[in-house]
């Protein structure tokens, strides 16, 4: 027995000298045993488990956007593993549409990234469907929010789950090339107009060769105008649409059809050209402007490569429809195998000063007020108008709704279908609205 006892505290003995002595060739270990040596090599045996290198790791990240944002993120990325060399990033990116086309297989086969970009259309559905970590277990311990305020962190909930955390926020408005606008006899769209301030003044577009903007995206601004008359666009249980009259659906979408009828707007066979930012119509100098988020702003403008503006929404009630909406999430898959790690770069990226240097509010107003500070004073005139009007807008704005129910990204579907229809002159808007509610209350009955 004694000789037994004494083989083991030998073995035991080479194995530990052993490890020391190692040159960690796969992860770097050299430099850290030169550190040790510097230091008199106290801690070769002592603190062994401590001055062990980081185990490698890769994380799979995905987003969506154009090509400034898939540039930056790029460089964020190689910011990150220059602090953290034991991590690997694969990155996945596409535009909007494909980059949810290629996730939803990837969420059948349980495959999803590691880290992935989440829309609050889609919050929903992929937390509802057990397909995302909450990470409320993560939050002051992987990722810090001293200087994040609870509102900001709450925008990414569902029920008591954290289902994504907020990495921006944002709001909609009219951003548009003043040069083109001039075109129409004026400067700038007055400070309250009204809609029908913006019908009368989108209708002397073609008279002037020019397209007025782009159309909306039906679930944004319709919702925003849904909100102006103290309506919404689902119920509080997201089991069915939230307005009762349809008229209120005639109301916003019958004369954004004339617009189209008119060639004020393009038809959506023109906007089906548009397959990046390259391609917008804005950036050609073919139309004057486009409703979309802030967060937008910069990268249209470094395209377009000339000064544009911002304008406030149409009123009345702008103050209702308006509200502070989580630009997009950062979640992490339910089927990660390196959760605290990809918890450590959410972390980074909404913490990191000099990484946001880099983001420059690209996907939102910062939500850390710290960063804010720092960030602010190093923006360009297009990015500080930006964070000035989130600063504005927050101030005169109303709570954000619910996280969009499940079903909500058919619901953006048939939304675009029936827009295409009333555009194309098959559909009136009186039929439109009563198929989009028969249909619409048929995917949302599916909550229940």
């Amino acid at each position: 027995m004694k000789k037994w006892a004494t083989l083991l505290l030998a073995l035991t003995l080479v194995f530990t000298l052993a490890a020391c002595g190692s040159s960690g060739g796969n992860g770097g270990g050299a430099g850290d045993e030169t550190q040790g040596a510097a230091n008199g090599g106290a801690n070769a045996g002592g603190n062994a488990e401590k001055d062990k290198e980081p185990e490698p790791v890769t994380l799979r990240i995905a987003w969506w956007g154009s090509q400034p944002r898939h540039d930056y993120t790029l460089k964020v990325i190689e910011m990150y593993r220059q602090k953290y060399p034991n991590v690997k990033i694969e990155a996945e990116y596409a535009n909007f549409d494909d980059y949810w086309k290629k996730l939803a297989p990837q969420a059948a086969a349980n495959e999803l990234p590691d880290i992935v970009q989440m829309d609050i259309s889609y919050l929903s559905q992929y937390g509802g469907k057990g397909q995302l970590e909450d990470l409320t277990p993560y939050i002051g311990n992987q990722i810090q929010v001293a200087d994040i305020s609870e509102n900001a962190i709450a925008g990414g909930k569902l029920g008591d789950a954290l289902y994504g955390f907020n990495i921006g926020v944002n709001a909609v408005n009219f951003q548009y090339d003043p040069e083109l606008l001039k075109k129409l006899g004026i400067d700038k769209p007055d400070d309250n107009w009204t809609w029908d301030d913006y019908y009368a003044l989108a209708g002397k577009a073609k008279e002037a060769g020019l397209y007025f903007d782009g159309g909306f995206r039906p679930e944004v601004f319709f919702g925003y105008y849904l909100r102006t008359k103290g309506q919404n666009l689902y119920n509080a249980e997201g089991t069915a649409l939230g307005y009762e009259d349809d008229q209120l659906f005639v109301d916003f979408f019958a004369p954004l059809a004339r617009l189209v009828k008119d060639g004020d707007t393009p038809t959506p066979d023109v906007k089906a050209q548009v397959k990046g930012l390259e391609d917008d119509l804005v950036v050609k100098g073919q139309q004057i402007g486009i409703w979309q988020w802030t967060n937008q702003f910069v990268g249209i403008q470094q395209v377009a490569n000339r000064p544009l503006e911002m304008a406030h929404m149409p009123g009345p009630n702008r103050e209702k429809g308006l509200y502070l909406k989580p630009s997009m999430y950062f979640s992490i898959s339910k089927n990660s195998k390196v959760k605290e790690e990809a918890a450590k770069f959410i972390d980074f990226w909404v913490n990191d000063i000099e990484a946001n240097k880099l983001i420059k509010g690209d996907r939102g107003v910062p939500v850390s007020a710290k960063v804010i500070e720092a960030v602010k004073p190093t923006l360009d005139p297009a990015q500080v108008q930006v964070f000035d009007y989130v600063a504005w807008a927050q101030e005169n704005s109303s709570p954000m709704d619910p996280p969009d129910p499940v079903g909500a990204a058919e619901i953006i579907a048939l939304f675009k279908t029936v827009t295409e229809e009333m555009d194309f002159q098959k559909l009136s808007p009186e039929d439109a609205a009563k198929r989009f509610r028969s249909e619409a209350n048929a995917i949302l009955a599916k909550n229940k």
